[in-house]
């Protein structure tokens, strides 16, 4: 049996001063009564949260996740060090034959005893995507679902594959989205051009999550004069679709992460990295599948400099900037980061501190620091 001890212990109910006890990579118990313990981390003064959760990550410390298993061991671990303990390693839009060898290999490495933390599955972003917004996606693979093409692709990978993003416009009778239902695939809509209509048939099939709110995703258009919601509308119109944001200080600015906030709530607000592989080097040039990007101020950009191609962040600059630049109270910007994506993923074991859950903590100070990590109850920083 060991335990943390600190007096910021960072529970669903507020701040709590006292002990984490955790044995076999399991939390027993959470309280101020003393035990005998084999060892005791003492964080005093230090903010103790459940691990951080990345749902949308791809790559990092310059591994990739469509590449080998050792990129997917290497950048997973380097993520690790930055507070995230569970990850979903995202796999852009390619042909299906590249697609397929990116999943074998995030399902080898999860089950490679050299990832210290939890590989949940992949993220499949792509290729039923919305060409006209692609963002950073090669648009020589984005393609309408087609079934003799993903049926037999999720029927044989399934178990390595925790969610997909898709543009439910393209998914006639929305049979993707009751497909990935069926088989427990969290299906999330992105790079999406869809109208409240196709969103509100994609809810009621099963997709309640919105992939980065604001980046590819549509708004108000008019028909003919007939102003019609997008899919950023929809979301804040239906109270049980959650969000993803990429919160960098750089793809959303401040106030329209406040204005995010004040509409959806912590409870439905997810934050994302959308790393690439870049992350955590010095590299100021690189490629996403076959799309060049560039590093100038502090993002990924597209060659032309047209958009935006992903984050250099890592999991506790998303915290830091929800905290000191959107002004949203800790404990709000850490369940956006622990609990709701938790229960995005269906991550019963997950995402708070509490008897019984998996002993996953991020430990930091108050300027969103990372001074410890512990994963499956062992500490790794």
């Amino acid at each position: 049996m060991n335990r943390i001890k600190s007096n910021k212990i960072i529970l669903e109910e507020g701040l709590f001063d006292g002990y984490v006890y955790f044995d076999n990579g399991k939390i027993t118990d959470v309280t101020a009564n003393e035990f005998p313990v084999s060892e005791e981390y003492d964080m005093t003064d230090y903010y103790v949260s459940a691990g951080f959760i990345d749902i949308h990550t791809h790559g990092g410390a310059g591994n990739r996740f469509e590449g080998s298993v050792d990129e997917i061991v290497d950048g997973c671990n380097f993520h690790l060090m930055h507070g995230t303990t569970t990850i979903c390693p995202t796999i852009s839009a390619a042909s299906f034959e590249s697609m397929a060898d990116s999943v074998s290999n995030i399902e080898r490495a999860m089950s490679d005893p050299r990832v210290k933390g939890t590989i949940i599955g992949a993220h499949m972003e792509g290729p039923y995507l919305s060409e006209r917004q692609a963002g950073a996606q090669c648009p020589e693979y984005i393609t309408s679902p087609i079934e003799k093409d993903y049926l037999p692709f999720i029927e044989k990978n399934s178990s390595a594959i925790a969610r997909w993003t898709y543009a439910p416009e393209n998914d006639i009778g929305d049979e993707f989205a009751k497909v990935l239902k069926k088989y427990g695939i969290v299906a999330s809509a992105g790079h999406t051009d869809a109208i409240y209509s196709d969103m509100l048939h994609a809810f009621e099939n099963g997709c309640q999550l919105v992939t980065h709110l604001y980046s590819c995703t549509s708004t108000i258009t008019r028909d003919h004069g007939f102003r019609r919601l997008g899919v950023i509308e929809t979301a804040y119109l239906l109270d049980d679709m959650y969000v993803e944001i990429i919160c960098d200080g750089k793809h959303l600015p401040p106030e329209l992460i406040k204005l995010i906030y004040k509409i959806k709530g912590a409870d439905k607000i997810a934050l994302i990295t959308d790393s690439l592989a870049l992350a955590g080097t010095d590299q100021i040039h690189g490629f996403m599948q076959a799309t060049e990007f560039i590093i100038e101020d502090g993002v990924c950009k597209l060659m032309d400099r047209s958009a935006f191609a992903g984050s250099i962040a890592t999991a506790d600059t998303l915290v830091r900037v929800a905290v000191k630049e959107a002004d949203i109270p800790l404990l709000d910007a850490v369940r956006m980061i622990t609990a709701t994506p938790a229960k995005i993923m269906r991550l019963s074991k997950k995402g708070k501190i509490a008897r019984d859950m998996d002993a996953d903590f991020a430990v930091f100070d108050e300027n969103i620091s990372i001074q410890a990590v512990f994963a499956r109850g062992k500490l790794i920083k």
